[in-house]
């Protein structure tokens, strides 16, 4: 029998309140989100980043070529360094000129390597690969940042800090191409124990790079281009991000990938109330560490020029945060959280504040909390994955599934899809840009719609299933009713699970697209400073305040994140 104190545990949310759009956007970057878990993996594997070769002209045009040795395995990288041009310049998939297009390889860079990549690149979908390629990467420079920070080092200075904080970057990754296309390898044949086998670990090395090219690139024109030049400063190096857009396909990534949702978020959730039942005292280290981490939070708001559109100011989540930090130094001054002296502080804190302060400002604390439970972070990320594939259980019979249906699915069936609204818009391909579009339904109305309908396929089940008798095997019922075959298999393989599918129709009128992207962007991918436009796209900085290669070969030891703004 559990006793009292085992009852009152916290325990991790309830997928009917965490897997609401809504609530999805508010998640913040966490030792979870896949850069900060990238960059741990670096610093704890001390990852050795050199560059053996950067034959780059005073235009900008060469060859540069790093080697990334790690415990298990060396891999390269080898970019293509571009004069800016004003011509076919759009960071779009249908672009044509890029100011950097490099891969991201298994192995010592080769001669022969090099001069594949230097030929196939450029060609891009009619190119191909070498068998060991991992990624195909492009970026294009901040054209303004860029100009201003090379012309402070020509001048023997460092660049304005004000300026920099405005972008944050000096280069935005425009495409990272692998599993498969153009003939890179795929990621299911890494396997778990390849050095970048974990979750989007491949990417996320090639947009490390990318900053770093970026760096030695303003370093390396500026000197070629004066005798007084001066290198950037660690601090300023370790501030500059790489940029990184992202819009509508990320709705098709989360719908299409379930599993990995769900073990991701289930992860995230089980580590927060992990945290806040730590039994921490007043004089407990970890609650110093989680007051210093708020104040650093704190203060990266408030440094924030960044201007939102549908998200909330920084300047309302730092007086948020200030109104956490009172409840924590309260807590160890007094050992009372309110009138109460809890065995839960972290908690009871999180209690006091739910309903208070904006969603944004509770999820960072509880991505700040994740920071106390180190070592279950690392074994959460080392075992997160998800197939793809479902498969059909034909022996089961209807009302198996009927019942699923009913405990996981009570959302989609509330959904009133015979509404107006319910189908106001579709999902489709644009011709000219290539890329996902999400439009009217009665402006594109032979347009094949690529998004998928839980909430209808959901409805459209049960009614089927509602027809036949319940003791009908799944086999059976799938031969009369093929069209539901993928519903079948969903519903079957993600039985029990609670944090795999947004509740949301992604075709009303009323679903806000930004929800979902910001869910992967700055939850999953860990991206800093997101600004929205349109509802629909975002644009932030990945790797902000990142250590560099030489912090990593140094065994860098520290909070990276949430940089404050470096000395000019």
């Amino acid at each position: 029998m559990k006793t009292g104190l085992e009852l009152s545990r916290p325990r991790p949310r309830d997928g009917r309140q965490v897997m609401r759009p809504e609530s999805l956007a508010a998640i913040q970057p966490s030792a979870l989100s896949g850069a900060r878990a990238m960059i741990a993996k670096m610093t704890r594997e001390r990852w050795d980043i050199t560059n053996v070769r950067f034959d780059v002209d005073a235009d900008a045009v060469g060859t540069v070529v790093y080697s990334i040795k790690t415990p298990r395995g060396e891999f390269s990288f080898i970019g293509f360094s571009k004069a800016p041009s004003g011509k076919a310049r759009t960071g779009r998939i249908i672009g044509q000129a890029w100011d950097m297009m490099g891969t991201l390889n298994e192995g010592p860079a080769t001669d022969a390597c090099i001069e594949s990549a230097r030929a196939e690149l450029p060609k891009l979908y009619t190119g191909r690969a070498t068998p060991n390629a991992l990624i195909w990467c492009r970026s294009n420079r901040s054209m303004r940042v860029f100009a201003s920070t090379m012309e402070a080092l020509m001048e023997g200075r460092q660049p304005s800090v004000d300026e920099l904080a405005n972008v944050c970057y000096l280069m935005r990754n425009t495409g990272l191409d692998g599993n498969g296309t153009f003939g890179t390898r795929s990621y299911p044949s890494l396997g778990k124990d390849h050095p970048l086998g974990g979750v989007l670990q491949a990417q996320l090395l090639t947009g490390y790079m990318m900053r770093e090219f970026s760096c030695d690139l303003v370093d390396h024109l500026a000197r070629l281009r004066s005798d007084k030049a001066v290198p950037l400063s660690p601090d300023i190096r370790r501030y500059l991000g790489v940029g990184n857009g992202s819009a509508l396909g990320l709705i098709f990534y989360v719908h299409r990938h379930p599993r990995l949702l769900n073990a991701w978020i289930g992860a995230r959730e089980q580590l927060i109330a992990k945290a806040r039942g730590l039994d921490v005292s007043p004089s407990d280290a970890r609650l110093e560490q989680m007051i210093a981490l708020v104040e650093r939070a704190i203060l990266f708001r408030k440094q924030d020029r960044m201007r939102y559109e549908a998200f909330a100011a920084s300047a309302d989540i730092a007086e948020d945060l200030e109104s956490l930090l009172s409840l924590l130094v309260a807590y160890r001054d007094t050992g009372r959280v309110g009138d109460d002296r809890p065995t839960y502080p972290f908690d009871a804190i999180a209690a006091r504040l739910e309903g208070d302060i904006r969603p944004e400002s509770l999820e960072t604390y509880f991505s700040l909390l994740i920071e106390l439970v180190p070592d279950e972070t690392v074994a959460e990320i080392e075992n997160l994955s998800g197939r793809d594939e479902f498969t059909v259980q034909p022996a089961e019979t209807i009302a198996d599934v009927l019942a699923t249906i009913e405990s996981d699915y009570g959302w989609a069936l509330e959904i009133d899809m015979q509404s107006p609204d319910a189908y106001a818009y579709i999902w489709y391909k644009s011709e000219t840009a290539e890329e996902p579009r999400r439009g009217a339904r009665n402006e594109a109305a032979d347009a094949l719609d690529l998004g998928l309908d839980i909430c209808g396929m959901i409805q459209a089940l049960k009614a089927d299933i509602a027809a036949e008798p319940r003791e009908l095997t799944v086999a059976r019922f799938l031969m009369k009713y093929p069209q539901h075959r993928y519903m079948v298999a969903r519903v079957q393989g993600l039985r029990g699970s609670q944090y795999h599918t947004p509740m949301a129709n992604i075709n009303a009128e009323d679903f806000l697209p930004i929800d979902l992207v910001r869910l992967m962007n700055v939850g999953f991918h860990g991206i800093d400073k997101t600004k929205d436009y349109l509802n629909r796209n975002l644009r932030g900085v990945l790797f902000h305040g990142a250590p560099t290669p030489d912090d990593l070969r140094a065994g860098h030891a520290g909070t990276w994140f949430y940089p404050a703004d470096p000395r000019s």
